[in-house]
């Protein structure tokens, strides 16, 4: 393995996920495109896929893919942090009691107020995005 390409996002309302994602982490859209055919619909062992999918990248090349499934949606089931599989993206910010507090003040969910680690190495909270996906916000300290 070289690098992890990208963390792919399933969402119900992209726009509102495009939003979010570059307002509060300055991803910025590389790619928006409608993807369908045989080739998706292998990829996701499904027939007649429809799917908007957004990849969103950082300068520093580190990429999202935000996929909204126009043809096959699920209803948002309620996320657990401690379920089987891929719970959550974890983002390393500057400044975090700073972004906790304009995000709070705009109504997104935290699970707590940032904390200092154990180790004292760094301070962390778990904010959710507006479909309910765990991302955890870390600071270095130095």
């Amino acid at each position: 393995m070289t690098n992890i390409r990208h963390t792919g996002i399933v969402v119900t309302d992209i726009n509102k996920s495009i939003d979010f994602y570059s307002q509060y982490f300055g991803f910025q859209v590389k790619k928006d495109m409608l993807e369908r055919g045989e080739y998706i619909d292998n990829f996701c062992a499904m027939n007649d896929v429809s799917v908007r999918t957004v990849k969103m990248a950082l300068e520093n090349g580190n990429m999202i893919e935000l996929l909204d499934f126009v043809s096959h949606r699920e209803d948002n089931q309620d996320k657990k942090i401690n379920q089987i599989g891929c719970t959550h993206i974890a983002l390393t910010v500057d400044n975090l009691d700073s972004l906790y507090d304009r995000m709070s003040n705009d109504g997104v969910h935290f699970n707590c107020a940032p904390q200092s680690s154990p180790d004292g190495m760094a301070k962390a909270t778990f904010c959710t995005d507006p479909d309910g996906t765990f991302i955890e916000l870390v600071e270095i300290l130095n």
